[in-house]
């Protein structure tokens, strides 16, 4: 890419921050604002405070760190403002080839080794597949086809932690927060949207969430429709003919179904070919040991693959009945978007490389890292539609040479020192002098910022 396109990327990239920054106080705050989410799209590696330093101002190391930690772990900006302005900045270039189309609720886990990070607790990791002690953040997003967005994150507290005064105070917990379970918050998350007048989707949800049936009838209060993922266990009754259907699991029933009901569809290309399996869809009543009567009609959708001896994945749907089958299977595998913003997200803009204890900390990187994510989404939806979008991986500037984390030891001399290759007095002790030999940005006193980031 030519030095005409980077410029022009680096302004867009500080006209963004420019507005996004409108919202968070005080005027000192935007230069390490900037320079945070800056160091999030091009730092190689690890995108902790000090890596970030390093590459965003290498002249200057100790003293940019200090700035960084301040604006993630201290500075009293609203977490909601900002994603309210990303939201502003992003969503017009996520609608430009469709509407926003679904609301994706889901969580994301983050392994630790200790216990004094806020909200850490042995608990279900997804990202490790098992029980383990990590951090766990519920999320709402918006989803098109093209894109998606997290556009709320929330740290789950565990009840231990909401019930421990002398944690709290530590991980500075805001005195309002209370134990919530994680379908509680996602509840919150959805109502904060709709009162923000954000264009309405079907609400996804995996059987994590979609199991919890307050949840889903709540989400029908608040006049929305959902495509909910819950457990082959799940009792229903199937609609029909007969007064009083027989009170079976959804396993059960789709096991029962004849051969005629099933169709294979298509619904997405994958990497290498059509993602296509076999489906079938059937009206039922959820059927609870308690409240039945308070269920609605709705639809429950089957995916059985062809190979597999049982179905392997149920739905259930509030959508139109008469929807066609592809469009629901679609609407239903479109979780897999949040999926890909997990991965970027940990991956290319460092959501999990936090190393802060404290409540206002966890959520300012997380909002960071949104803010950093949106701009790289407006970056890719300017690419054609005829072009790839995924071509080429975001370019990360290297660490300046010489560069040596805080606490690292010298090389180890050789026992003779004319044998020494390394000469440890030659390692920089204190802020690096050495420029990076790519870099990530002009002085903070200079005009606008100039990144050598590529975006895909």
């Amino acid at each position: 890419m030519g030095l005409g396109s980077e410029l022009e990327r680096a302004d867009r990239f500080a006209a963004y921050i420019n507005e996004v920054t409108k919202v968070i106080g005080h005027a000192d705050r935007k230069g390490p604002f900037r320079d945070y989410c800056a160091g999030l799209l091009a730092t190689e590696g690890r995108r902790s405070a000090e890596p970030m330093a390093a590459v965003t101002d290498p002249g200057h190391v100790s003293k940019q760190h200090q700035k960084l930690l301040h604006v993630v772990a201290d500075s009293p900006w609203s977490d909601e403002r900002v994603l309210a302005k990303v939201r502003e900045q992003v969503i017009p270039s996520m609608t430009q080839r469709g509407p926003i189309e679904a609301w994706i609720i889901d969580d994301t886990a983050f392994p630790k080794k200790g216990t004094h990070s806020v909200g850490v607790h042995h608990q279900y990791c997804g990202q490790l597949g098992k029980q383990a002690n990590c951090q766990v953040a519920v999320t709402l997003s918006i989803a098109n086809h093209h894109a998606s967005l997290p556009i709320d994150y929330r740290l789950y507290l565990p009840q231990e932690w909401a019930d421990d005064a002398a944690r709290r105070k530590k991980a500075r917990v805001p005195a309002t927060i209370r134990f919530k379970t994680k379908p509680q918050i996602a509840l919150e998350q959805i109502r904060a949207a709709l009162l923000a007048g954000i264009a309405p989707g079907v609400v996804l949800m995996d059987a994590g969430y979609g199991n919890n049936g307050i949840l889903r009838q709540a989400v029908t209060g608040l006049g929305l429709f959902y495509v909910a993922a819950i457990q082959s266990t799940t009792k229903v009754r199937p609609v029909c003919d007969d007064p009083k259907p027989p009170r079976v699991s959804v396993e059960a029933l789709a096991l029962s179904l004849p051969k005629r009901a099933w169709r294979t569809v298509a619904w997405r290309q994958g990497t290498n070919v059509k993602l296509r399996s076999r489906f079938a869809r059937v009206r039922v009543r959820v059927a609870p040991l308690r409240g039945e009567a308070r269920f609605a009609e709705e639809t429950l959708l089957i995916e059985w693959p062809k190979g597999e001896a049982k179905p392997t994945k149920y739905w259930l749907a509030t959508v139109d009945p008469d929807m066609a089958l592809r469009r629901l299977v679609d609407l239903a595998k479109m979780r897999w978007r949040i999926e890909r913003d997990y991965e970027d997200l940990k991956q290319e803009i460092g959501l999990g490389h936090y190393e802060g204890r404290g409540w206002p900390g966890f959520h300012h990187h997380g909002t960071l890292c949104i803010a950093a994510y949106g701009f790289l989404i407006s970056e890719r939806e300017r690419i054609p539609p005829s072009a790839p979008h995924s071509a080429a991986p975001i370019e990360k500037s290297p660490l300046p040479h010489g560069y040596r984390p805080r606490g690292a030891p010298d090389p180890a001399a050789a026992p003779r020192p004319q044998l020494d290759c390394y000469d440890p007095s030659g390692v920089g002790r204190c802020d690096c002098k050495q420029t990076s030999p790519m870099p990530a940005l002009h002085p903070q006193n200079s005009g606008l910022p100039e990144m050598e980031f590529m975006t895909r």
